[in-house]
């Protein structure tokens, strides 16, 4: 099956990956140009190549997932049965992107997004091509759980498929009818936010707040980690949904988070947030 990614990201390249690795899956990597996508594609490969040189993996293992992992302009995904779409959170990014695909896609290609928290209802709207949400966790390849999310004009049948596909490449899934944050995010990140709130208030530190919830409430992870993880602007962007979907004031994103944002502290990916990594 050929499946095409759009967005070479850290969740795109890693979406891609899951495909790669799976038998019976060749996965063309686009993003806005062929270079972003060569760079996406290549962080990817140098993290499996880590692997090999611990003894986590072999070399031809890693050889037969970059033969699976093809380089693409977002033009060439015309043969492909499954488009997933990993752009940028936001509608304005998303939006125009699914426009595109739509007269890109062959006829019967199904079109998905990896969307954590954005209508799918409004990404469908006017598409002739049918789309769902597939909503993987980061990072991809390591993390079990996809959420399929239904829109409004969603098809029965392409929710079965996509489920279908998502178990074949490893995944558990779950079903989830169109809501802002579906299940997930609408309960994960307004936690995240209270955890800003405590920060900010100067009731604890960051290092105390994250050892109090993994030692407190066995969670695997601090929940100020865990946005450095998932990236604050994306953080924020999920408590914008929330907040504009359900109006209520429990959603507004913490005035912290908004300041880090906007300092640029997005996280790991830009080597500080809550959190330095230097």
């Amino acid at each position: 099956m050929l499946v095409g990614v759009v967005g070479a990201g850290t969740m795109g390249a890693g979406i891609a990956e899951v495909f790669a690795r799976a038998e019976g899956f060749t996965v063309q990597l686009a993003d806005v140009n062929l270079d972003l996508a060569t760079k996406g594609r290549n962080r990817q490969l140098a993290s499996l190549d880590k692997q090999v040189s611990k003894g986590k993996m072999t070399q031809d293992e890693v050889d037969r997932i970059a033969a699976n992992l093809l380089l693409a302009e977002v033009e060439d995904l015309f043969d492909c049965e499954l488009v997933i779409e990993a752009v940028s959170e936001t509608m304005d990014v998303k939006r125009p992107m699914f426009e595109k695909l739509d007269g890109i896609a062959a006829e019967g290609a199904i079109l998905a997004s990896n969307t954590s928290s954005l209508s799918i209802t409004a990404l469908a709207r006017g598409l002739k091509h049918d789309v769902a949400g597939m909503h993987f966790f980061n990072p991809a390849p390591v993390m079990k759980l996809v959420e399929v999310t239904s829109g409004a004009t969603t098809q029965p049948k392409t929710v079965k498929t996509i489920t279908e596909i998502a178990h074949t490449v490893g995944k558990t899934t779950v079903q989830v009818d169109e809501e802002a944050g579906f299940i997930v995010n609408r309960i994960l990140v307004p936690m995240i936010n209270e955890a800003v709130g405590v920060l900010a208030e100067g009731v604890a530190s960051a290092e105390d707040i994250d050892e109090a919830m993994k030692l407190g409430a066995n969670h695997p992870i601090g929940p100020l980690a865990l946005a450095d993880l998932i990236g604050l602007d994306v953080t924020l962007a999920i408590m914008e949904v929330l907040q504009s979907e359900f109006g209520d004031p429990k959603y507004r994103p913490h005035p912290l988070l908004r300041k880090y944002v906007r300092a640029g502290w997005l996280g790991r990916k830009t080597g500080r947030g809550f959190f330095s990594y230097a």
